[in-house]
């Protein structure tokens, strides 16, 4: 059995008897009866509270600072550079109500913010641009993925993110913001949103991976030692694989409305960086059908291990009965309790009876090799 991951073998933690999909199903139900815009949150609680900081920034400067408040980041308007808001927890309502009226978004849009549930979107609201992606993280400790809503709004000259909990994936991006690093600083918040959306989609690759190797040590341990243990593995990963998959797929039609669209917000020079973030979105969803394809495999490749191996030990138990069965028959004539049997008088009688049974024995045994069936 492969070794060179550490991946196997370990344990798989138990999931709830409920779905990712049934819960999203159950958490809709909450929303019924409410009139359309009603902001209510739908999800898990991540964060205890919301937490605001944002970047402002052009190619000679940069202001930081988290913590601040709705004003600080209303602020921002009036300076000609790019800024990011990102906003942590979206399980406060009136945080959220008070954002949306700062920014003037539509009330739809606070709505599915808050609904942590939602299907990947995109939405062209004239002035602004409105984006729903699914971040996915591989969580070591409990070897499953996690996801998370994030929501993306591009207006003017300014990228607004919300997030369900404090801490992702865009540190690196941070990182290239304050280091100067690149092109980021002397493009606009388009050219932010595309950074963003592609560190989204390049994190998916990192747990593909990271899957791709497990799975290819499932490969080697279901041939040499098939047991229960890895079959159940393999069901934890299909239901892992499948989320991902409800998680990538609809980013192709994502990235396929934002470069379609003819939004002013949106220049002609990040329509190339774009479109290479759609490319990887189809390597991804390839990736995780091929992913699909070699689990389906290895889950028939047990289910026939298996098989072979009973029909392994009833061939070896069928040997075994057939030898035994001459061998019954003459033992069963010289058990039988007639006066006049002419062996039973003779002097090497018993000798000869266990003579006669081991070249019967060895003459099927030989048949048998001679056959292959041995």
């Amino acid at each position: 059995m492969s070794r060179k991951n550490g991946l196997l073998p370990f344990k798989r933690k138990k999931k709830n008897s409920a779905s990712s999909l049934s819960r999203a199903l159950r958490n809709r139900s909450t929303k019924i009866g409410q009139s359309p815009g009603t902001v209510v949150f739908v999800g898990e609680k991540k964060t205890k509270e919301v937490k605001i900081s944002y970047m402002d920034y052009h190619p000679d400067h940069l202001e930081e600072k988290a913590g601040c408040s709705i004003e600080d980041c209303l602020s921002l308007s009036s300076h000609p550079s790019v800024s990011w808001i990102n906003v942590s927890g979206v399980h406060d309502v009136t945080v959220i109500e008070e954002i949306g009226k700062a920014f003037e978004l539509h009330p739809l849009i606070l709505e599915e913010i808050v609904f942590t549930e939602q299907r990947p979107k995109f939405e062209d609201f004239g002035d602004y641009l409105f984006v729903v992606v699914k971040m996915l993280s591989y969580n070591q400790e409990k070897k499953s993925i996690e996801g998370e809503q994030i929501s993306l709004i591009l207006k003017d000259s300014c990228v607004i993110s919300f997030q369900e909990r404090e801490g992702d994936i865009f540190d690196f991006v941070r990182e290239r913001i304050r280091g100067n690093k690149g092109r980021i600083r002397k493009m606009g918040a388009d050219y932010l949103l595309y950074v963003l959306l592609d560190a989204v989609v390049d994190h998916y690759f990192l747990i593909l991976e990271k899957y791709g190797d497990l799975i290819e040590d499932l490969d080697d341990a279901i041939v040499e030692s098939p047991n229960p243990n890895i079959l159940q593995i393999v069901h934890s990963i299909k239901r892992d694989v499948l989320y991902m998959r409800r998680s990538a797929w609809p980013l192709r039609e994502v990235l396929n409305g934002v470069l379609r669209s003819e939004s002013p917000l949106l220049k002609k020079m990040t329509d190339m960086f774009l479109r290479d973030v759609y490319d990887h979105t189809i390597q991804v969803m390839e990736t995780v059908d091929t992913f699909r394809d070699m689990l389906a495999g290895i889950h028939d490749t047990y289910l026939s291990s298996i098989s072979n191996r009973m029909n392994e030990v009833m061939k070896v138990l069928t040997i075994i009965a057939t030898i035994f069965i001459p061998l019954t028959f003459i033992a069963g004539i010289y058990g039988m309790n007639f006066a006049f049997m002419p062996e039973l008088k003779w002097k090497g009688g018993y000798f000869m009876v266990w003579g006669v049974i081991i070249i019967v024995s060895l003459s099927m045994l030989w048949f048998f090799k001679r056959k292959k069936w041995l």
